[in-house]
């Protein structure tokens, strides 16, 4: 099994997690290839260098599956890197929160068991492709979880003329405009009020981050609508940002945005599913005292 390596260079804390997960591959016979940049951080911090087949720099080797060591930002470079190869991604969690690098590192090796014995499932995710000219900087104009129309100062609103499948919906006045996928839906999307959505569902929402007026609300709208964006503020630009990857654009710049025509596969080992990773990450039914109730 030809295993990928990401990983978060500022873990030296979690250095036993990541021997653990080394060992445990090697003792499995996988081929292991390593992100670059991960890898001489190991070699700079770890008195232990690990073996490894090969590095993963520009070329693209061919890999059953790639494990992403770190947060939910190490998960979403990860999948930047994988678009459409269709190569499924195991988020270990080494982070803080993490609804997509969401296993324990204390179950590294129970889980590379049952990854080794194929038992587990997938889940395919949606992903959001932005159109624009200029272009989006670099090659991937891909969101897994959110397209995030914002201003840059502290002070003037912008303006962002909304429509769905070339039909007027509204102004949006205010910082910004989120457009999430279900994914992004547990992340700044719901920071601004915006609705969880099932992974399994097929829409996407619109978030509008402090808006103007208290009367605008998230709005959750088929995922096969196309989004036209025109964009206008006093301060002459304004930022877009793809999970977290920005660029600046000049006021009045147009954007279209839709599904991608590929997913991204997300690695779920058995029993694990949503409504439990809710409840653990958001302490659902847990009582102030420490019990459930």
């Amino acid at each position: 099994m030809k295993i990928g390596l990401f990983g978060n260079e500022f873990q030296v804390e979690k250095q036993k997690s990541i021997q653990a997960l080394f060992n445990k591959l090697q003792a499995m016979h996988a081929e292991i290839y390593a992100e670059h940049r991960f890898y001489n951080y190991l070699t700079k911090q770890f008195a232990c260098v690990p073996t490894i087949n090969g590095l993963i720099e520009t070329d693209r080797p061919t890999l059953d599956m790639v494990i992403s060591l770190g947060g939910d930002g190490t998960f979403l470079r990860t999948a930047a890197w994988v678009g459409r190869q269709n190569i499924p991604i195991l988020g270990i969690n080494t982070g803080r929160l993490g609804f997509l690098a969401d296993i324990n590192p204390d179950d590294i090796e129970t889980t590379l068991d049952e990854i080794f014995r194929v038992e587990y499932t997938i889940e395919k995710r949606s992903v959001l492709e932005l159109e624009s000219d200029p272009p989006f900087r670099g090659i991937y104009n891909y969101a897994l979880n959110e397209i995030a129309i914002l201003k840059r100062d502290t002070s003037s609103m912008i303006t962002i003329h909304t429509s769905l499948n070339e039909e007027y919906l509204t102004n949006y006045l205010g910082d910004g405009l989120l457009i999430a996928t279900p994914t992004g839906s547990t992340a700044y999307s719901m920071s601004v009020n915006g609705p969880i959505i099932i992974p399994q569902a097929s829409n996407f929402v619109l978030s509008p981050v402090a808006p103007h007026s208290l009367n605008v609300r998230p709005l959750v709208i088929p995922e096969d609508y196309r989004i036209r964006l025109k964009v206008e503020t006093r301060n002459n630009n304004f930022l877009v940002a793809l999970d977290g990857r920005s660029e600046i654009y000049p006021s009045g710049s147009e954007f279209f945005i839709r599904k991608a025509d590929f997913t991204i596969q997300l690695v779920k080992p058995y029993p694990q599913n949503f409504y439990e990773t809710l409840r653990k990450k958001l302490l659902w039914g847990a009582d102030v005292r420490g019990g459930e109730r």
